[in-house]
């Protein structure tokens, strides 16, 4: 691979009128122009660390978005941020959620010409270290980090050009890692929505007992005020980000010094996380499962329940299932709403009876079971995906051997 031919990215670019293009101008897309639905507008929450999140869109009508018909993207298309988190790139699912998408007005939209390039190999192409740094020399770290004159600067990245055949194979081995990655997000969601059911069919079964979040606590306080720390030794702190979709992800979690953090800011398993600050975040509800020591940033509450009152399980299923009530709890001017305390503290949430909490946690607890190791082995495979990425493109692994190391690990 090492003798691949290198080309500018520009080379490769569709014959479609406006293959690749910048989002629409502030001035064409501002907040009055958002509905409830239509079509969704990709923003750089949607491409995080190069995955597309086909969800938490914000949305424009369909006449607006053909008013803006170069920002219009497609599956297969590979979008770029060209203002913010500069080195985002993630490619439209082949099969997504909505009909048709408009790019925001910090990206960029490239589409290829897919008889001599697949948008796949170059998806992963620019997540590797040599992707990346060739985005990167183009950025501008003065004020806002921005990459100069992006149409033409992504245009002349430097990019290599196997046959076909090669670009396929090498998308393929690393897809198979990220198909069964996503097989096992739609393991854990079922198993999630299973629990659900559950919960809320013991709910209705008998008149059960209806509390308030504080009445059945032993905690319920803010997290910390982190003194961020870069030691691998330190205490693992989240945040809002790390709170997603009913579960924590330590991704995005950073590490605070561990002798700052007191006692009962410590998380402890079966403790319910819920997001309290801020806007599109707030409201976000999870279960912290996990062993490890932890703590949160003050932007989350704690809540512990008291075991001796109600099944700390349960219970935290009757908080994920009160979650679309919390996050219409928040307070405040637009851009600082705020969840206080005693808000949260006088939620009430419904619980089956006391018997019927005994008779479900043991099968809630086994459904958790089984998406929390679905989830671990995506951690595995994702490790493998980024250390076999730099090598394949690098010609430092021939693709057959990476095929047997992908077969083997799923």
């Amino acid at each position: 691979m090492a003798d691949w031919e290198f080309v500018t990215f520009g080379q490769l670019s569709s014959l479609d009128k406006s293959s690749f293009s910048m989002g629409p101008f502030g001035s064409k897309i501002t907040k009055e122009n958002y509905v409830r639905s239509g079509v969704p507008v990709i923003r750089g929450v949607n491409l995080a660390r190069g995955v597309f999140v086909d969800d938490e869109f914000v949305f424009v009508t369909d006449e607006k978005a053909d008013e803006i018909l170069s920002a219009n993207v497609k599956p297969g298309d590979l979008i770029f941020t060209h203002r913010g988190t500069i080195g985002q790139v993630s490619m439209v699912p082949r099969r997504p959620k909505h009909g048709r998408y408009v790019i925001g007005s910090s990206q960029v939209k490239t589409r290829l010409d897919e008889q001599v390039a697949v948008p796949e190999f170059y998806y992963y192409w620019f997540q590797s270290p040599q992707g990346q740094n060739s985005i990167l020399a183009h950025a501008s770290t003065v004020g806002v980090p921005g990459i100069a004159t992006p149409l033409t600067s992504i245009r002349s990245l430097q990019v290599p050009l196997p046959s076909m055949g090669e670009q396929k194979a090498v998308a393929g081995v690393l897809g198979a890692l990220d198909d069964k990655i996503a097989v096992n997000e739609r393991i854990a969601s079922t198993s999630r929505e299973l629990g659900l059911a559950l919960f809320s069919q013991a709910v209705s079964l008998d008149a059960g007992m209806e509390v308030d979040v504080e009445g059945v606590s032993c905690a319920l306080t803010r997290g910390v005020a982190p003194k961020y720390s870069e030691s691998p030794d330190d205490l693992v702190v989240l945040n809002q980000k790390c709170i997603r979709g009913g579960r924590v992800s330590l991704s995005l979690s950073r590490r605070t010094q561990r002798e700052k953090v007191k006692a009962p800011k410590l998380l402890a398993k079966n403790d319910v996380l819920v997001n309290s600050t801020g806007v599109g975040t707030l409201g976000r509800v999870a279960r912290w499962t996990a062993d490890d020591a932890a703590t949160v940033d003050s932007h989350i509450t704690i809540v512990r329940f008291d075991e001796a009152q109600v099944d700390p399980v349960c219970a935290g299923f009757a908080m994920l299932r009160a979650q679309p009530e919390i996050e219409a709890m928040g307070e405040g001017s637009t851009g600082q709403t705020e969840l206080r305390r005693a808000q949260l503290g006088g939620l009430a949430i419904a619980l089956p009876s006391k018997e019927r909490q005994r008779e479900l946690r043991p099968r809630l607890d086994s459904l958790e079971a089984r998406a929390d190791q679905a989830l671990d082995e995506s951690k595995a495979l994702a490790t493998l995906r980024d250390t076999l990425l730099p090598q394949l493109m690098s010609g430092r692994l021939r693709i057959k051997d990476a095929e047997k190391i992908v077969e083997d690990a799923t």
